[in-house]
């Protein structure tokens, strides 16, 4: 009985190890995340092999796993950037991007877990300054939006492309002009509406003048066709034929045949 426990000690102490062992040995990656190996007394980070995907994994104890988010991603960032004329414009702009999966390990080993401030965030920042200085003020107010938008994606994107990063949007979502400049190019679009809409009313106005004076002419070339078409014998003719119809009526009525003016029926009524 004495012997037991003297046997049981170091039973004890392996299940421990074992368990500590197990414990450092094992890793769960989770839903869009991967894994990059460390090899401690393996060269360091592996580079050329593909990440530790999702799911239970062993590893030795005294490698490492760095964990990385593969799925895509949004950063928010706050600028100030000059026009082309010199004046400081606010833009607030965000970017979608994920870590190239195949280049995890080369992403680690190169630019470390913090890469969006040292790469993507500096990259976008030197892009917008870039890009926002082709413009004036006006443009970046009206019709550029979108321009700038792609051209600060384009910009971004052929950098980050080389940096193990994949950039799949740039979203300008608000551009500030000082108080100032954006009152005075409210006006200048304001005044320049109610010139287009003058415009549009004197060009409206003009067609329909000319849509008058087409249909009078039409109107009175009809008469004039018609005049020349009416002689006497038509006009006679006519005249014997509504007589005719009139005579039909069950209304009680007096016709004078040949009483009329140039030969033509009178009728006359009951009152």
């Amino acid at each position: 009985m004495e012997k037991l426990p003297k046997i049981g000690l170091p039973i004890l102490i392996v299940i421990v190890l074992g368990i500590i062992f197990i414990s450092k040995s094992t890793i769960t990656i989770g839903s869009g995340e991967a894994g990059v190996l460390y090899k401690t007394f393996g060269g360091g980070v592996v580079t050329d092999e593909a990440p530790l995907g999702e799911g239970f994994h062993l590893v030795a104890p005294w490698n490492k796993v760095i964990v990385y988010e593969v799925r895509q991603q949004e950063v928010f960032e706050k600028m100030q950037v000059l026009s082309s004329n010199g004046l400081e414009i606010k833009l607030d702009a965000s970017a979608w991007f994920q870590p190239k999966y195949s280049n995890l390990g080369l992403l680690h080993q190169q630019k470390g877990e913090n890469y969006v401030n040292r790469v993507l965030l500096p990259t976008i920042r030197s892009a917008a300054r870039s890009v926002v200085g082709r413009y004036t003020p006006e443009q970046l107010y009206s019709s550029k939006r979108d321009a700038i938008q792609q051209e600060i994606f384009e910009e971004t994107k052929k950098i980050v492309d080389n940096q193990h990063i994949q950039l799949n949007e740039i979203l300008v979502r608000d551009v500030t002009l000082p108080a100032t400049i954006k009152d005075a190019i409210e006006r200048k679009l304001k005044q320049e509406q109610e010139a287009l809409e003058y415009e549009f009313r004197l060009e409206k106005a003009k067609k329909e003048a000319e849509r008058q004076k087409i249909e009078s002419e039409g109107k009175a070339q009809a008469n004039t066709i018609l005049s020349a078409s009416l002689t006497d014998k038509i006009l006679k003719e006519k005249g014997i034929q509504a007589t005719m119809e009139l005579a039909k009526s069950n209304n009680s009525k007096v016709i004078v045949v040949g009483s009329g003016k140039d030969g033509l029926p009178i009728i006359l009524g009951d009152q």
